[in-house]
């Protein structure tokens, strides 16, 4: 029987990013089943625009560099790797009402669900985090 990791995706900044989607992709590459939920500023890590800017926190420029001369993958690229290893991702509709977004403002192939969606698939979660 396969694993089942539920993360949550509540911060949106480049590390957060950059966890996130580590842990998914290495979960995936193990045949887990995931699931990311995205909401207040984490719905940044999927929105079209804002994941391919994520702010680094201050004093941690140097950081970005580092990312190229180590051949780390952009979040973009990482977000195709996580739907193409079939990570399932959910974007939060109340926190979506809220900041007047639509499904149109995220990547393709999103979800769109509240709570109740992501409870759905954590209550047989093997593996919670948070991030």
């Amino acid at each position: 029987m396969n694993k089942r990791v539920a993360i949550i995706a509540a911060n949106g900044g480049l590390f957060d990013a950059y966890k996130v989607f580590n842990i998914a992709t290495a979960a995936a590459a193990t045949e887990a089943e995931v699931a990311i939920f995205f909401t207040f500023e984490g719905l940044n890590l999927i929105h079209k625009e804002a994941y391919k800017q994520l702010p680094l926190p201050e004093g941690k420029e140097q950081i970005q560099q580092g990312f190229a001369q180590a051949n780390v993958p952009s979040i973009p690229e990482l977000v195709s790797m996580a739907q193409e290893m079939g990570v399932k991702f959910i974007a939060c509709q109340m926190t979506m009402d809220v900041m007047g977004l639509t499904k149109e403002h995220f990547v393709d192939g999103i979800d769109v669900g509240g709570a109740v969606t992501f409870l759905d698939f954590a209550k047989d979660a093997d593996i919670t985090l948070t991030f």
